[in-house]
């Protein structure tokens, strides 16, 4: 069997010369990923449930015409995805104030924003992938203002899909952070959602108690999903026939 060509390793996913032109076969890792909101350390069987998980969001946004790079799962770790050139920002959504944006803005955590706020990173893991601006992402020749309006519009449908989907399972989507990909078809160029979608780029509540307050009448602090890559597959319906309560992830030492 022919050696593939590697063409990418991350921390979390290995990309891999696809079997037709234009495709690449992504390989989930059970590494962890510092990048991850929050990050997640390694966890054993992670890359088998963020395949299976990936699938099921990408699958889902495809079907209501939200366009991304999943074409289909090949296996229990991999996937065929349509190649894309990465549009160097990450895109995070807000629903809920966490993470850093509460110590910037001085807001409670789990207080939710007044609309879905979009942030921008720049793509830079050695320079701790800073927050930019739209300036910033003009100036550099990252994308054009179009292209900015296209994401913002890209990301919100996203967030407006996934919300549902979490809300709908007992679970409370505080933020996400999405890549996007531009494809060519023909001379027409367009944005898609690139990457994947799991627990390494969300970060998740329980929503089972979040709306009652404790006894004083104090809002109830948000409890990171326990377990996050078992639980949501478990909700979801898409838990793996061979990932048992003896098999599921496990921490590594």
């Amino acid at each position: 069997m022919a050696r593939r060509k590697k063409i990418y390793e991350g921390t979390a996913k290995i990309l891999y010369e696809g079997p037709e032109p234009g495709t690449l076969i992504q390989y989930y890792k059970d590494d962890g990923n510092r990048t991850a909101i929050p990050p997640h350390a390694a966890v054993d069987g992670k890359g088998v449930l963020n395949n299976r998980l990936s699938e099921f969001f990408m699958a889902g946004l495809n079907s209501i015409g939200v366009p991304t790079h999943f074409m289909r799962r090949l296996n229990m770790r991999e996937q065929l995805v349509r190649m894309a050139e990465i549009v160097p920002i990450e895109v995070v959504v807000r629903n809920f104030a966490a993470g850093d944006i509460t110590n910037r803005l001085g807001i409670p955590l789990g207080m939710a924003l007044p609309r879905p706020i979009v942030e921008y990173y720049f793509k830079d893991e050695k320079l701790g992938s800073p927050l930019v601006s739209e300036e910033h992402i003009i100036a550099f020749g990252w994308a054009n203002q179009q292209d900015i309006d296209d994401i913002v519009a890209l990301a919100l449908r996203v967030n407006d899909f996934l919300s549902g989907v979490m809300m709908g399972v007992g679970i409370r989507l505080a933020d996400f952070r999405l890549e996007v990909g531009r494809v060519w078809e023909g001379d027409f160029m367009r944005l898609i959602v690139a990457d994947e979608i799991s627990p390494d780029s969300c970060r998740l509540w329980d929503n089972r108690g979040l709306d009652t307050p404790e006894p004083d009448g104090a809002p109830r602090v948000p409890v990171p999903l326990p377990d996050p890559y078992t639980e949501l597959a478990k909700r979801l319906g898409v838990l793996p026939s061979n990932v048992t309560h003896t098999t599921r992830p496990t921490l590594i030492n």
